[in-house]
């Protein structure tokens, strides 16, 4: 055979061999669909006589979806190319790796990707996919020997139809009203894969040197984690430049960050260290990155200075993406933010909204030391990155905004709310195992992030705002660069201490079980005796097969204060008593768990109730803000679980007309509208509506009152009782937000950014079909996210059945309406008791044709019978929802959710058989 020939018979026999290896491989994993955490890969044998050694296949059957740590990557050379209008990207990565060990294969991650080439030191070499793992094989002629290599691989991807990995996103001008298109990433957690094959996993830390295609004209820049440092012009083709920027310090794959788009920037400012912030937006919205940049300075400077570590980037920007699927994303050197949640406009920016931007920018920037320079090993410690900067937003926002009392907002942003999420059986342990890509993702919710932040804050009051920083610095410094475990966190701790607790005997309770307790307090003369339980908001449940390490005990450090004096006494109620009695002197009262500042509820007897009730009622404020919302949502939370009769919580709210701060109220007005929801439709609903009516008819103040010359805490009081009033339908205050939404919608007039939430939707549920046509066609038309959302979500207010019809039948067929935006309008339409009838009918009858729009798979879907079906409480109800189940069993597959569901529904009729009564006859006696 001729030289020629024999090469060409060679190189097709290769082609044939990688195309029948990656369409056996790929027809064989497509259906398997995800392995269920532990199960290994057995069935890949389908291929074996393609790969050259026998013995990769019994390794194979051993893969799961976790990399070798013995495959260590040290250096990326990434190149991107994406075209913005095709919604596609060519690329390449040079990934320099160090083998610990020998391997006879090496496995990093790539999905969706379409490889078109690899090579290991510049050979060619057998590689194949593992869809079922979202990885790429790279099988060697031989067995690779310990040692550095060189690994090339060429791909292309596509930018559409996703808002995660590598995509594309399009906007309109506010102006020239033309499109406009931008290239951005979002990686966290495990979608760095989708943008380039990597070792997506974040102990893999690596340094990154990226490079750029953007178009030449038109404005277009390039942004990535660091500086620019050259750029080539007409480079790889005519009309393009190719940006390259510096390596980066060794992070995370998921950290990594690419953006090509049109915006514009404001001039930076330089941090007291030097380095530059500059922050980034679209035309017509860069005024609007001002505020964000002025809290991102003074944040970041407090930061430099409360860990003692530097900034280790030359630079950091903000920039605001439309179509982004998180609140933000701490990418190092390059933070990217959901536009509502950074975007700030005085006449436009309600106070609460303000708010929710300073806590943003200040927690993402948090994340620059809590997750970039050090970052947990695995994701079953993501609450060291969350839970970190959750607590750390805190401080940071004080610093900002000294007045606004902060460290008190904390236990109703973050404590309450995420106890009655831990107080179910359900709830899991801070510190968990994950392996599944669905099971990291599912991690990133509110045990993580408020769960974790409480916990820290109660540790940072057991051992003194020093003693936390420094161990905190001391931990950030040995690991920086490099990643840690919760251990490691409690092991420096442990040692600015010099021993005087166990700080992982105490904390290990509180992150490696679920749940919190609840603590019996009671008295006898000098004596208290206090007792732990683990609370369930249904405490009935079976949860003796429930298993904990620590038996559902914690180490619980108690405080309180009583009527002697200011003085906060400490002491310890620990797992292993079963409980533990103290003296205490002749007190009128004693409040326990100072400030809330325990992650614990307390139960007293009733006659201490009734004295802390008295002592608010003839003295505000002789506890503080803090304890005064504490004893308001630890009697609310107790009732709700039959600990407590409802008559006690309800009576810690007659003292409200007195309360001057917007927290008491805030924990007040959430808890009546748990008790609203209860009640909808039964009789003792209007009773509770005259409560409500007579509480706030005792304010003495004008609360419509023009509110420029109210400070932060006055602001947010007022919008929280307006909001109140018109729930509950206070005549006046239906009269006056009527006014001033016929203002709006007659003559663009807008209300007070601080209610125009409240004045457009309690407004619309007052308004008639002409009104509502002039509020969709405003919405339409509506650029600005935050106000559209506003108004969208008046749309949903009207209580006419022919109304919301209308509304969902323009929502469905509308272009200017998206699909997420039309299943967000069901939602909402659910989310308020008179909509919750209708939506269930919707449901009912086109769940088929939803189901085909939107997939099984989808968060949103999956989660509205199931939101739907929370409000029912009578056997009718459970008869028709038995009925939808068995018609379409997969509408409540997922976590066993038709047992769930109806379970739901069945406790609310037992609620009402156990405190409708109770309720219903305070009321009677209150009006």
């Amino acid at each position: 055979m001729a030289p020629v020939i024999k090469w060409v018979f060679v190189l097709v026999f290769v082609a044939i061999t990688a195309v029948t290896l990656l369409t056996v491989l790929n027809n064989h994993t497509k259906d398997l669909g995800w392995i269920p955490e532990n199960e290994k890969l057995t069935e890949i044998t389908s291929a074996s006589f393609l790969i050259p050694n026998s013995n990769i296949i019994a390794k194979l059957r051993e893969t799961t979806h976790r990399l070798s740590p013995f495959v260590r990557p040290q250096q990326y050379f990434i190149n991107l190319y994406p075209d913005l209008k095709r919604g596609s990207f060519i690329g390449s990565v040079n990934i320099t790796i160090i083998l610990d060990t020998p391997q006879s294969y090496i496995k990093l991650h790539s999905k969706g990707l379409n490889i078109i080439e690899t090579k290991l030191n510049s050979s060619s070499v057998t590689a194949f996919p593992l869809p079922v793992l979202e990885c790429w094989v790279v099988v060697p002629n031989e067995e690779l020997s310990a040692g550095e290599y060189k690994l090339q691989i060429s791909f292309k991807g596509s930018l559409s139809d996703k808002v995660v990995g590598f995509y594309q996103s399009i906007y309109e001008d506010s102006t020239s009203h033309e499109q406009h298109y931008m290239a951005t990433s979002k990686l966290q957690p495990t979608y760095a894969r989708l943008a380039f094959p990597c070792f997506d996993e974040p102990q893999l830390k690596s340094k990154f040197k990226i490079s750029l295609t953007r178009p030449s004209g038109n404005n277009y820049i390039a942004l990535s984690n660091m500086n620019q440092e050259s750029e080539e012009i007409n480079v790889p083709t005519n009309g393009f430049t190719t940006v390259h920027f510096a390596n980066t310090v060794p992070m995370s794959t998921y950290l990594v960050c690419f953006i090509v788009c049109d915006y514009q920037s404001l001039e930076p400012v330089k941090s007291v260290h030097g380095f530059p912030l500059t922050v980034y937006a679209k035309n017509g919205q860069t005024e609007n990155m001002k505020y964000a940049q002025h809290v991102g300075l003074k944040t970041i400077n407090y930061y430099v200075n409360y860990f003692g570590i530097q900034y280790p980037l030359p630079k950091l920007d903000l920039i605001p993406i439309q179509d982004f699927s998180a609140g933000a994303m701490e990418n190092w050197g390059l933070v990217t933010f959901q536009e509502t949640r950074v975007l700030y406009n005085e006449s436009n920016t309600s106070i609460d909204e303000q708010e929710r931007i300073a806590f943003t920018v200040a927690h993402e920037l948090a994340h620059m030391w809590f997750g970039n320079l050090v970052t947990m090993k695995w994701w079953n410690d993501i609450w060291l990155n969350e839970g970190f900067a959750t607590y750390m937003e805190y401080k940071a926002t004080q610093v900002v905004h000294p007045d606004w009392d902060v460290e008190t907002s904390f236990p109703i942003h973050n404590l309450q709310p995420v106890q009655y999420v831990d107080s179910k059986r359900n709830s899991h342990a801070i510190v968990q195992n994950v392996s599944h890509p669905n099971q990291i993702t599912e991690i990133f919710n509110s045990i993580s992030y408020s769960k974790g932040s409480a916990i820290l804050r109660m540790l940072e009051s057991l051992l003194g705002d020093q003693v936390f920083r420094i161990g905190v610095t001391t931990y950030l410094k040995r690991f920086a660069f490099k990643n840690a475990e919760t251990d490691d966190l409690w092991t420096e701790l442990q040692t600015v201490t010099q021993n005087t607790i166990n700080v992982k005997k105490i904390m290990d309770t509180w992150t490696r079980q679920s749940g919190f307790p609840v603590v019996s307090a009671i008295r006898n003369g000098t004596k208290l005796t206090l007792m732990q339980q683990r609370f369930l908001s249904d405490p009935n449940t079976n949860s003796s097969n429930d298993s904990s390490p620590y038996n559902y005990k914690w180490e619980i450090p108690i405080t309180y204060t009583t009527s002697n004096n200011n003085t906060v006494h400490t002491f310890w109620l620990t797992q292993d008593e079963d409980s533990i009695t103290i003296d205490i002197s002749v007190v009128e009262w004693i409040k326990l768990n100072h400030r809330q500042v325990g992650y614990y509820i307390i139960n007293y007897s009733e006659s201490d109730w009734d004295l802390l009730n008295n002592l608010l009622k003839n003295n505000v404020d002789v506890l503080s803000v803090a304890d005064r919302s504490n004893l308001i949502h630890d009697s609310f939370i107790l009732a709700n679980a039959n600990y407590l009769p409802y008559s006690i919580s309800l009576n810690m709210t007659k003292y409200l007309s007195l309360e001057h701060h917007y927290i008491p109220w805030h924990v007040a007005a959430t808890n009546l509208q748990i008790l609203s929801e209860h009640l909808y439709q039964r009789p003792a609903h209007k009773n509770l509506e005259k409560y409500v009516q007579q509480l706030l008819g005792s304010i003495k103040e004008d609360i419509w009152n023009d509110p420029s010359d109210k400070n932060f805490i006055q602001r947010k009081r007022r919008a929280v009782i307006i909001k109140l009033g018109c729930a509950y339908g206070v005549p006046s205050y239906q009269k006056k937000v009527y006014e001033l939404f016929k203002r709006f919608v007659n003559d663009k007039i807008k209300p007070h950014p601080d209610i125009r939430d409240t004045v457009y939707y309690y407004g619309m549920s007052q308004g008639n079909d002409s009104e509502w046509n002039k509020l969709w066609n405003l919405s339409l038309n509506e650029k600005e996210r935050i106000e559209r959302g506003n108004l969208i979500n008046a749309l949903t207010a009207s209580k006419e059945t022919l109304i919301l019809t209308k509304l969902l039948q323009l929502a469905e067929y509308d272009s200017h309406i998206s699909s997420r935006e039309y299943l967000r309008i069901i939602i909402l339409i659910n989310r308020h008791p008179f909509g919750t009838q209708f939506v269930w009918d919707f449901l009912r009858e086109n769940w088929r044709n939803l189901v085909n729009r939107f997939s099984l798979s989808d968060g949103q879907l999956g989660t509205l019978i199931p939101s739907v079906c929370s409000h029912f409480n009578t056997q009718e109800r459970i008869r028709e929802m038995n009925i939808f189940f068995d018609k379409y069993p997969e509408a409540a597959a997922r976590n066993n959710g038709r047992k769930t569901t109806l379970e739901v529904v069945s406790n609310n009729i037992k609620w009402l058989e156990k405190h409708e009564a109770v309720i219903s006859n305070w009321l009677i006696n209150s009006i």
